[in-house]
This record gives C-alpha cells, sequence and structure tokens, in this order.
C-alpha cells in the first residue's frame, strides 16, 4: 500500500486528515508528526488544486472533504471562503508544491519526530 496507516481505522484516519487539513487551511500552519504531515501534504495540495480550478464542482468536493470552520467572525468566512478567495489565488502560477515541511526535533513524551507543515 502506498499511504501511512497511523494505527487508525479509515474512518478515524479520514476524520483526522480532515481535521488537519482544515486546521492548516485556517491558521497557515500547524505542528504534528513528521508521519501525520507526508500523509496530509498529499491531501492538501489536491485541496489547493481543486481551488485553484474554482469551479462550482471544484468548490463542492472541497466542501466535501474540508470542515466549514469560521476563519474571520468580522467578515463572516470560513475555511472553504478563505481557501478559494485567498489561498488559491496566491498559488496561481505555481503547479504544485504548495506546502513545506520543516524538522523541529523530537517530542519530548514519546520522541516522535515533530515537523511544521506550512504553506509557502
Amino acid at each position: 500500500m502506498s499511504y501511512r496507516k497511523l494505527g487508525r481505522t479509515s474512518a478515524a484516519r479520514k476524520a483526522l486528515f480532515r481535521s488537519l487539513v482544515t486546521d492548516l487551511f485556517q491558521y497557515g500552519r500547524i505542528e504534528t508528526t513528521e508521519a501525520k504531515a507526508k500523509e496530509i501534504r498529499k491531501v492538501a495540495d489536491k485541496m489547493i488544486t481543486l481551488a485553484k480550478r474554482g469551479d462550482l464542482h471544484a468548490r463542492r468536493q472541497v466542501a466535501a472533504f474540508v470542515r466549514p470552520e469560521p476563519v474571520d467572525e468580522d467578515n463572516k468566512q470560513d475555511v472553504i471562503q478563505k481557501l478559494f478567495a485567498e489561498i488559491a489565488p496566491r498559488f496561481a502560477e505555481r503547479n504544485g508544491g504548495y506546502t513545506r515541511i520543516l524538522k523541529l526535533g523530537p517530542r519530548r513524551g514519546d520522541a516522535a519526530p515533530m515537523v511544521l507543515l506550512e504553506l509557502v
């Protein structure tokens, strides 16, 4: 198999990816383990590519995966709107490679390798 199972069932793994990808788009960077970051990068790149397309079908595909968390209370903007309005135009000239992984070192409790996953 060409993906990491991360010690979870498929439903739990999908829920984890939805949550982490939503947080990545909401905050621009997240701190997580290296294995999770490498798997999330694949999903995040697909979502940004869909957002770059920008049509209604792409918006519905993104909305089926990314949770509609509120980003800005003033503008009543959620993560999906931010992805299409701010993040996708920023990567209009870029053909992939939308995320960067920076290694932080081992986690204190279990020595898991921690990384910072951020949008380029």
